[in-house]
């Protein structure tokens, strides 16, 4: 995990990479749990014994926003900042889901810092780039642009 002491360290690191999550588990339970919790009950996501009839590989994909969901896992498993006081999900530029993410599978999030701006008063605004991998997939489950609000 790497440990920002201050905003100006997070401004130094534009444009680069933070670090990469661990492998979290993408269970049916999860999947179904999620399906519950935002009343999106689609069967290629909760309906295993169809699933295995009619979709590639047999098995149910997890929604493309459970996915999404697991950003602020991963970015606080790989990043912390010193003396903050709150931090405030400033929205998304960009998300884009580039593979679908069968129930079994592991995922990891990858975060770059994109830019950083100051915001009066005691603010500083940050675009995050977060990859989100699938274990052995050649493209990622989702790719995303999150910007936060830091406060100290």
């Amino acid at each position: 995990m790497r440990i920002f002491s201050s905003f100006d360290e997070i401004k130094s690191a534009v444009g680069t990479e933070i670090g990469v999550s661990d492998w979290i588990e993408v269970s049916q339970e999860r999947i179904n749990l999620f399906a519950e919790a935002t009343c999106d009950e689609q069967w290629i996501h909760v309906d295993q014994e169809r699933a295995k009839k009619e979709l590639p590989g047999g098995v149910t994909i997890a929604h493309g926003l459970l996915s999404l969901a697991l950003a602020p896992l991963f970015i606080r498993s790989v990043m912390g900042l010193k003396d903050l006081r709150n931090t405030l999900n400033y929205g998304a530029d960009r998300i884009r889901y580039l593979a679908p993410v069968p129930a079994g599978s592991r995922l990891r999030g990858r975060l770059t810092v994109a830019e950083a701006e100051e915001v009066p008063p005691d603010g500083l605004r940050v675009n995050y780039r977060l990859t989100i991998e699938i274990e052995g997939g050649k493209r990622p489950a989702c790719v995303a642009e999150l910007i936060a609000l830091h406060y100290h």
